[in-house]
């Protein structure tokens, strides 16, 4: 017996392991819950890349904000640089950054934090995933 589809899935763009294929978590936000192997997969990708977004001890303000979001709108993959002196304080701002986002945390290492956010109508030469994938082929 085939399983129904509810209209919650998320379509992937293609086979590749880079893409979601998960369904919403039942947050408030429409965030996804990555598998393990994705977060590897954007791990990869994120190793390389630079933070586009920094947040200083002025906070989340809007303008962070709206880059955050441009950020996540054109390269869904995007490295933030969270300009705290105090780790708690750093876990506090990455939670609000998420929050307000619908961004889906994937790695936090010290000061820098890797966000995700599906954007299925995404601009090929932006995107990162879809650039890293084009330069180091399918898996």
């Amino acid at each position: 017996m085939e399983k129904q589809a509810t209209g919650n899935e998320l379509s992937p763009r293609d086979d590749s392991p880079y893409h979601v294929r998960c369904a919403p978590t039942g947050k408030k936000q429409d965030t996804m819950s990555l598998s393990q192997a994705q977060k590897k997969a954007f791990r990869s990708i994120g190793h390389h890349l630079d933070p586009v977004v920094t947040v200083s001890e002025n906070g989340a303000s809007e303008g962070v904000l709206a880059e955050l979001d441009r950020a996540l709108r054109d390269h869904e993959l995007v490295k933030v640089k969270l300009a705290l002196p105090d780790r708690d304080d750093r876990a506090a701002m990455l939670d609000e950054l998420v929050t307000a986002s619908g961004a889906e945390p994937v790695q936090k290492i010290g000061k820098m934090a890797l966000l995700y956010r599906h954007n299925p109508k995404v601009n090929p030469k932006l995107s990162n995933i879809t650039r890293f994938e084009e330069h180091h082929g399918r898996r």
